[in-house]
């Protein structure tokens, strides 16, 4: 699964409609361009893609009168708030390596309803429980990674990594469960985690899209 795609859906879809440096600055603002493959090309490349493939639709905006080239905003479709939600809930079960996915989908949880996100992470905490069995039918943890030499050290390193995922992941079920957050159909105010047409971006690179102005 690519993050790509679930962040760049992620920061349309709370704008309602957003342009290409908006999208960037989003993911900016998040730290996606430090821990994902969310480097300027790809947002770029993703929007254009998206549009193609039916989740996006792209509004052709006129250029102001001191010139220069039109903007395109961009606006999610049926089909893409559909995707958008599938690769949310596909992200909170799966466990890999790669930690971007998952982080993606921490950003949009609270679009799902609270008790279908203790159930996604529950399935989470089975998939590393088998995920950490596969490591240990070759690796024996009590033994220690020196029984396979130093490529022990790798195994070791799974299965520490397996249980840290694993009691991360409860703590995150209990805060949920205990109330922490605003889910999607419940009263109160929920956190806006978009940047404003605008606002300053604090985590800018300082780099811009010749295609794209504020």
């Amino acid at each position: 699964m690519s993050a790509i795609r679930l962040l760049v859906l992620n920061a349309v879809r709370q704008h309602g409609r957003a342009h290409g440096y908006q999208v960037r600055s989003d993911l900016e603002y998040w730290g996606a361009h430090e821990w994902s493959n969310a480097k300027p090309g790809s947002v770029y490349h993703a929007l254009k893609q998206m549009a193609k493939q039916g989740l996006l639709l792209a509004h052709e905006i006129a250029p102001s009168t001191a010139g220069g080239p039109p903007r395109t905003e961009y606006e999610i479709t049926g089909h893409g708030d559909e995707e958008y939600l599938r690769l949310l809930r596909a992200a909170l079960v799966s466990y890999g390596q790669k930690p971007d996915v998952l982080v993606a989908a921490l950003g949009g949880m609270v679009d799902l309803p609270r008790a279908e996100v203790v159930s996604l992470l529950k399935e989470r905490l089975r998939s590393i429980g088998a995920w950490r069995s596969t490591v240990t039918g070759y690796y024996t943890p009590e033994e220690g990674p020196a029984q396979l030499g130093h490529i022990g050290e790798i195994m070791n390193y799974w299965v520490h990594s397996a249980d840290f995922g694993a009691e991360w992941t409860e703590g995150l079920i209990g805060r949920i469960e205990g109330g922490a957050y605003v889910f999607a159909g419940e009263a109160g105010e929920p956190f806006v985690g978009v940047l404003k047409d605008g606002a300053v971006n604090p985590y800018a690179t300082g780099e811009r899209h010749p295609g794209d102005r504020l």
